[in-house]
């Protein structure tokens, strides 16, 4: 039987009232619960076994939202959210207000991401990071898990989070889920539920542009971004924001004589809607002219 809870008192009574003798998990969401989000849970309740806790939060953070950005229309449907978690080995949903998570209001002191923060995604929504890691830092005190499951598809936040850990010394593993997608090679996001069926198939061309990056991979650095600028070219529809080939530790664009694994993100607008995903990429460096 799933608990479902809003308060901070209740949400206490429920962790505590758990029989396990196992570990915890929480997965953090902001709802509009997918498949996607569903393999989080799944992989939370591998991830402590039978005898371990699973929480899910759900709650869409005020801080994480820019002054143009999407915070009042963001899909809410705690009922539905509740009913797809159902028989999935989720012990406690927790599913504050506002004011619950930020009692007094919007906090004066939160944490900085940093110059992670800056930086591609962090350089197009300022301040953004610092809500998602504020928030997280609140989430990980309340719910006081050993084990936080985060999707790959948001890489830099995941990396964001993985420093969050380490820096401010949170006795918790970081255990990152790759992309789910589906069967068109769209990643999964709440936000799809927005494209109309012509903006989805130009949203499409964001996974091709992954794909033709990570074939040229052999070829060098600089075909890797030139074969995905290729395909996002030839889609109008798509506005890029960005498309970088990355350090996959320190989210810092490569330069053109890199060789090892790294990660090319890219994201953009289709329509009003903006879309994110990322592929890991093998990169061999081409030898300089005139070596032998």
């Amino acid at each position: 039987m799933t608990a479902v809870v809003h308060t901070r008192t209740d949400l206490a009574a429920a962790l505590d009232a758990h029989p396990g003798t196992g570990r915890r998990a929480v997965v953090m969401t902001m709802g509009a619960l997918h498949s996607g989000h569903l393999l989080l849970v799944d992989a939370a309740r591998d991830a402590v076994g039978s005898q371990g806790q699973v929480v899910v939060t759900i709650f869409v953070n005020p801080l994480q939202f820019g002054p143009h950005e999407d915070l009042d229309a963001y899909p809410r449907d705690l009922p539905g959210d509740v009913e797809k978690l159902h028989g999935r080995g989720v012990d406690v949903v927790f599913a504050p207000e506002r004011e619950t998570v930020y009692p007094g209001g919007d906090p004066r002191v939160t944490v900085s991401a940093g110059h992670l923060g800056t930086i591609l995604e962090g350089a197009q929504r300022p301040g953004h990071f610092d809500g998602v890691l504020t928030v997280v830092h609140k989430l990980l005190r309340l719910t006081r898990p050993d084990v936080a499951v985060f999707g790959e598809k948001d890489a830099q936040q995941l990396l964001a989070v993985r420093r969050l850990v380490l820096d401010l010394e949170h006795d918790v593993e970081i255990l990152g889920v790759p992309t789910a997608r589906d069967d068109d090679g769209l990643a999964l996001s709440s936000r799809n539920a927005y494209l109309s069926a012509g903006q989805r198939t130009d949203g499409l061309a964001l996974s091709r542009a992954l794909a033709a990056g990570r074939a040229a991979g052999p070829r060098g650095a600089s075909a890797v971004l030139a074969s995905a600028s290729t395909v996002l070219a030839d889609v109008p529809g798509v506005r890029v924001d960005y498309l970088a080939l990355v350090d996959p530790v320190t989210v810092e664009e490569v330069d053109p004589s890199f060789s090892g694994r790294a990660l090319l993100l890219v994201a953009g607008r289709v329509g009003t809607t903006r879309l994110l995903d990322n592929v890991a990429v093998e990169v061999t460096a081409l030898p300089e002219e005139g070596s032998s």
